[in-house]
């Protein structure tokens, strides 16, 4: 697998980062990030970064810019919020003299580098790249380090149904399963196709037999030939599932059998599997 080239560091977001005085700001004069991409930040993830946080303070300063006698969160809502749960009244950050249009550039990227967001979050964040400042995927590309393919395909999903796009943001489906109902022009049709994979939990393979065999010809959902759904699973084990769907941003399967079992962990690509991989080291 290679080797991820961006979000390892300030450097990557603002040239000589590391040679920067790091100040300690109050918490309290820290004001929310106007341009934040993300909607939704898990509870679970945010309780375990501010344990974290108690036991080894923020690793990574924050990026502000000063906004009169405040300042304005640049990057790091997520460290923000951990270091206010664990109780801190003070952070370490680096204060940047931003212009809107570097600061809204800063904050869009470093989420998409760091894989903060979900799918649906990273689909928005790059049209606004595009759109606001003119990027082109290849620009696109080069400055996030994934493949045009991929900033593509992440585009597309902005086309499909918003009861679609809400189940990626959630996790109930993966965007393995959106990419696959991308195949289907029918928006009723494609709706039907979401209802029935979400009741049956078919996996990402079955999703693209299923859209195949309607491409082929008429479905009728009442004639499937999909195996009947599974029995209803231990709600225990159907919360741990969630969580880790949550967390890594993908579908997560976990076979139990008697206390014993395996876990299965979609991935999509190589660059997806580097990602899960990464969050797992972490």
């Amino acid at each position: 697998m290679s080797k991820r080239r961006l979000g390892r560091g300030l450097d990557a977001l603002i040239p000589g980062a590391k040679q920067s005085i790091v100040q300690s700001i109050p918490i309290d004069r820290i004001d929310p990030n106007p341009r934040q991409p993300r909607r939704d930040f898990d509870v679970e993830s945010l309780t375990g970064l501010a344990q974290s946080i108690k036991e080894h303070g923020i690793v990574q300063p924050l990026v502000v810019r000063r906004n009169g006698d405040r300042y304005e969160l640049v990057a790091g809502e997520r460290r923000l919020r951990a270091a206010e749960m664990a109780g801190l009244t003070e952070v370490s950050a680096i204060v940047g003299d931003f212009d809107d249009r570097r600061a809204m550039e800063m904050t869009l990227i470093e989420n998409i580098q760091r894989e903060d967001l979900n799918p649906i979050e990273e689909a928005i964040a790059l049209k606004r790249l595009r759109d606001e400042f003119g990027l082109t995927q290849e620009e696109l590309s080069s400055r996030l380090g994934k493949s045009r393919p991929a900033i593509a395909n992440s585009l597309r999903l902005l086309s499909l149904e918003d009861e679609i796009q809400e189940s990626v943001s959630r996790g109930t489906i993966s965007a393995g399963h959106a990419r696959a109902l991308l195949g289907v022009t029918d928006s009723a049709l494609r709706l039907q196709l979401h209802q029935e994979i979400v009741t049956k939990g078919l996996s990402v393979r079955q999703t693209e037999e299923l859209v195949k065999r309607v491409q082929d010809g008429p479905h009728d959902p009442s004639v499937s030939r999909e195996t009947p759904p599974p029995p209803p699973k231990d709600p225990n084990i159907a919360q741990v599932e969630d969580s880790l769907r949550r967390i890594l941003g993908t579908k997560v399967v976990i076979k139990d059998r008697k206390g014993r079992g395996r876990i299965q962990i979609e991935y999509y690509s190589l660059d997806d599997l580097d990602r899960i991989l990464e969050i797992l080291q972490r």
